[in-house]
Order: C-alpha cells, then sequence, then structure tokens
C-alpha cells in the first residue's frame, strides 16, 4: 500500500511539472546587490509578485521594490538600489590619528597613537548596521616617567609639578650639582617614550692647576694652589699694555680654564709734527701724552684733496703696537707748522 502512494506521488509531481513547463513558469528572480528576496521559492507561475527589500546596513535609494512573472517566464530585471550606510566621523583623536578608509557599513577604522604615548581601549572599531561604531574612540594616554635617579651631591628640580612627582613624555627635569662639585653631562634631562629618561648627570670633583702667567701680564692675588670647579683668577697688564679678552678667568667642567686674556702693546703716533683727530677731538700731537694710544683704538690724520683744496681724515688703527701712518699723510715742515699751521689739511675747509 505504501510502495503504491509513493509511486502515485512521484507521477503527480512529474505531471504537474510538466505542465508548469509548459505554461512558461519564471524561475529564481534575480538577486541584486545589498538587497533580499522577502519570498523567494523555485518557481514562480505567471502574474506572482516577488518583494525586495534592502539587507540590513543597507538604506533604499530608489527603484522599484516588486516584480512580477510575467507570462514570457523571464524576469524585468529588478530596479531597486540599495547603498551602505556610513556612520559618523568618530572624531579626532589626541596626540593619536585615526585610519580609515571611507565611513561605509561594515568598514573598519584603525586607532594608533603618537610616539610617547599609550593606546587606552580598542585598537579598531567596525561600523555597524544601526550606522554606529562597535567601539568608542579610545585614549591616548603619555607615558609616564618614574621621579629621576639623583645623583650624589647633587638635587633635581622638576619643571612641572604632579602629584607623586609623576612625570610625563617629554616633561623636563634640570639637575643641580653642590658647590665645588661639577655637573658633568647635560643639566636638562627628558622624560622619553620608552618609559626611560635620557642621561643622568653626575656630580664630580673637578680641580684646574694654577693658572698659567701671560705674556707682558700678571695675576691678581694668586696662591700657588690647584682650583676648584668655578673658582676665578683675574688678570692685569703691565704698563703701556692692555688686556684683549676677559679681565677674569674661571675654572671649568673639563678641568681647565676658561679662554686666557692677552697683553696687547699700545703705539706711539710715528710723527712729530700735525693734527690728529683722537677721543672725539682734535688735537696736536705734542698735546697727546707721550705720542701714545692703546691697542684698538683709532686714530684719524688728515690728508689734503689737492684738486678740490680741502682736507678729509682718514682711520689708523694701533693693534698691538703697531699703526701704519696712511699714505696721503703728508708730514708738514718745521716753519709751515709754526707759522702756517692754517695752511695744513686739518685747519682747512673739509670735504
Amino acid at each position: 500500500m505504501l510502495k503504491s502512494f509513493c509511486i502515485l506521488v512521484v507521477f503527480f509531481e512529474a505531471f504537474r511539472l510538466s505542465n508548469v513547463s509548459a505554461g512558461n513558469v519564471c524561475p529564481r528572480p534575480p538577486s541584486v546587490k545589498f538587497a533580499l528576496i522577502t519570498n523567494e521559492k523555485r518557481i514562480y507561475e505567471p502574474g506572482e509578485e516577488v518583494f525586495y527589500s534592502c539587507e540590513p546596513g543597507y538604506l533604499f535609494r530608489g527603484g522599484q521594490k516588486k516584480i512580477i512573472c510575467p507570462q514570457s517566464g523571464k524576469w524585468d530585471l529588478p530596479t531597486i538600489k540599495c547603498e551602505p550606510k556610513t556612520c559618523r566621523f568618530p572624531g579626532p583623536l589626541e596626540n593619536g590619528q585615526l585610519h580609515i578608509f571611507d565611513l561605509y557599513y561594515k568598514s573598519f577604522i584603525n586607532f594608533t597613537c603618537n610616539e610617547g604615548y599609550t593606546l587606552k581601549g580598542a585598537n579598531k572599531s567596525q561600523c555597524l548596521s544601526d550606522s554606529k561604531w562597535s567601539k568608542g574612540l579610545p585614549v591616548c594616554e603619555p607615558v609616564s616617567c618614574s621621579f629621576p635617579k639623583v645623583p650624589k651631591f647633587g638635587k633635581v628640580s622638576l619643571t612641572i609639578q604632579r602629584p607623586g612627582n609623576v612625570s610625563f613624555y617629554n616633561d623636563l627635569v634640570k639637575y643641580q650639582c653642590s658647590l665645588p662639585l661639577a655637573l658633568i653631562g647635560n643639566e636638562t634631562v627628558q622624560c622619553l617614550a620608552n618609559g626611560n629618561w635620557s642621561e643622568i648627570p653626575v656630580c664630580k670633583v673637578v680641580k684646574c692647576p694654577y693658572p698659567p702667567q701671560i705674556e707682558n701680564g700678571f695675576r691678581t692675588f694668586a696662591v700657588v694652589r690647584d682650583y676648584n670647579y668655578l673658582e676665578t683668577m683675574t688678570y692685569g697688564c703691565n704698563l703701556n699694555y692692555v688686556l684683549d679678552g676677559p679681565r677674569e678667568v674661571r675654572c671649568e667642567k673639563a678641568g681647565k680654564w676658561s679662554t686666557m686674556p692677552t697683553c696687547k702693546a699700545s703705539c706711539i703716533i710715528p710723527i712729530k709734527r700735525g693734527r690728529i683727530y683722537y677721543n672725539a677731538e682734535k688735537i696736536w700731537i705734542e698735546k697727546l701724552p707721550e705720542k701714545r694710544v692703546q691697542h684698538a683704538e683709532e686714530v684719524a690724520f688728515y690728508c689734503k684733496n689737492k684738486e678740490k683744496k680741502c682736507g678729509y681724515p682718514v682711520l689708523a688703527q694701533c693693534i698691538n703696537g703697531t699703526i701704519e701712518v696712511p699714505s696721503c699723510f703728508k708730514e708738514p715742515g718745521r716753519v709751515e707748522y709754526q707759522i702756517h699751521s692754517s695752511s695744513l689739511p686739518s685747519e682747512i675747509k673739509q670735504c
């Protein structure tokens, strides 16, 4: 009995399919990108309707949501359009970067922090079907450095005071050493991206030897001994010499004295007669004490423009005992100098 029923069912199905094929039924409807068919089945009779809807995460953007199986058995192309939803830009990440291609549904956004900062939260997030991000915006927190090491006989001062004396990336601290010790290394130390401090300085005893003598000069109140870091020595020059450089030198970290001065010789003006311009005034050469000017000082000699019949000054400078008289200067004779001095280049109309 059961075998006869099964044979009958198979025969009926074959008969039905043969009749359907003869009636130009429609096959499965064409698929549409990002769309669903609400009443999908294998075959459709002419006149049957098929409805499309957009998948979750996509929005309807026009076209027809319905197609009908025609008598020809060939579906018309569906015109429904579905476009992915978008998520709002999650906002700037302070001290970090957002790496993103687009804001459409299913897209990912990646988060990274700048150097010296660590990520607290998710490192990526995905745009969901409800136009929201799967994860919230993380936070980039600065790397912290513990209180720096304090060298023996030294002290540390924080540039920024925070609870617990914690310092963050790029914070600076300053070091000092108790005198007479010298700070060897950088005075300022920085909190680095790896949570460590840059190289810590040390405090060391520094000695400089007894300062040397300088030519044509002397040390003032000098005691023959070694000198400590930052101790000073003062120099002076012998008569008719002047200091060129600092009067005071200092014992430095390298155990050497700062730049030493030198003593430069004064100059004797090499003329017997004439008038010069010196120290902002005209002066007859015999009125200048010892005819002497100091190193680096300038003197103007007066020359004559014969064509224009006028006088003009030409500068000369004393350099360590030497001064060159300009070639245009003509030293007057004794009679001209004593009787006709009013005709000298220094006394006539100036050019």
